[in-house]
């Protein structure tokens, strides 16, 4: 049996990270669904650069759209969300199989409203009645500012993927404004159940310190933070404020796995896909990483719910100098500051590449 269906049998979701047009043109989403057991994915600034950088399945509608005097990010939204609805319908009888528990395409509002409360919560709202689906997340960075429009999100019943969490004060962050987001909708008498999921990213902790690290640690600092975070999952869903809210028709906010590719060439090219396997998580992984998964048949272990040995592994990186407190807030700060990087890159994509149809027309 394949070790993408043994991580389903577990009670993991495996979500792909990435979304083309050729991949939902040729059927190799629907083919991910059917023989990899891939139940839903993420996108991003730079997948979609490199989307639609690299293919002509855009130039049809960027010519058309462009023809009505949309450009930039209006132009944008209206691409990515075909491509984002037609994996969420691919993925609908997922969402309706599992009560809404599974089954997602998950889009990025702009990463330029990263430190903008208020534009953030009303980008969220119009993204989500534009798709059209129940089953759309809506990715929030969970940043300082972005945890206010995530609860508001929440309050509001849509769907969100918190982005750019990098540690268990990251994520007890964003659980708590999702937490206060359900028990404003309990107290205001609407349903409680909203789903989402609170997105950890691994393998960047590993690349920060790769150059510094001593050699006998080298590749488990994110797989020891990822533990850490685990832990304080497993207890946030065991406390009694949690369980009341359980009581009420909410469920859980999920954890997901993301940067789950191996960064380093001598690693195994899924170190962070064996680390990981855990029931009642996501771990959203790259093409070539879910590839490679396919092609073995066991899973190592399951993740400890007390966190096994993350903290003496934790202590080791302190031991050696690094403050790794500073270093969540320096790598939160550098992915939103690369998004942002991403995004003016494939604006600048979307524009030039108009331009060019425009012209050749």
């Amino acid at each position: 049996m394949k070790a993408t269906q043994l991580l389903h049998n577990l009670g993991q979701s495996i979500w792909l990270d990435n979304i083309t047009r050729d991949m939902l043109h040729s059927g190799a989403l629907k083919r991910y669904i059917d023989e990899f057991s891939v139940t839903g994915l993420t996108s991003n600034p730079t997948i979609f650069e490199h989307a639609i950088k690299n293919s002509s399945a855009y130039d049809a509608q960027l010519q058309q759209q462009a023809a009505t005097g949309k450009s930039g990010e209006e132009l944008f939204f209206e691409v990515a969300l075909q491509d984002i609805t037609r994996a969420a319908d691919l993925f609908r009888p997922i969402y309706d199989r599992t009560n809404g528990v599974d089954g997602f395409a998950s889009l990025e509002v702009s990463p330029l409203l990263a430190y903008d409360t208020a534009k953030t919560q009303r980008e969220v709202k119009e993204l989500f009645t534009r798709a059209g689906r129940p089953n759309v997340l809506i990715k929030i960075p969970g940043t300082r500012e972005g945890l206010a429009a995530i609860e508001e999100s929440i309050f509001q019943g849509i769907p969100i993927n918190v982005t750019l969490l990098f540690s268990r004060e990251h994520y007890l962050a964003a659980s708590a404004a999702f937490l206060r987001g359900v028990e404003r909708r309990l107290e205001a008498g609407l349903n409680p159940n909203v789903p989402s999921v609170a997105s950890i990213f691994v393998s960047r902790w590993d690349v920060a310190v790769a150059q510094k690290a001593p050699p006998e640690l080298r590749n488990q600092l994110g797989i020891a933070i990822a533990l850490r975070t685990y832990k304080a999952a497993r207890q946030q869903l065991a406390s009694a404020r949690w369980q009341r809210i359980y009581n009420a028709g909410a469920r859980p906010q999920r954890l997901l796995w993301a940067s789950t590719g191996t960064k380093d060439p001598s690693a195994s090219d899924i170190l962070y896909v064996k680390s990981l396997a855990a029931p009642f998580t996501v771990n959203t992984m790259p093409e070539a990483t879910l590839n490679a998964l396919a092609l073995h048949n066991h899973i190592d272990s399951i993740l400890p719910a007390d966190g096994g040995d993350c903290e003496e592994t934790l202590s080791k990186f302190a031991k050696a100098g690094f403050d790794l407190d500073a270093l969540a807030e320096q790598l939160q700060k550098e992915g939103a500051e690369s998004f942002s990087k991403s995004w003016k890159s494939l604006m600048d994509v979307v524009s030039s590449k108009s331009a060019a149809l425009k012209k050749a027309s």
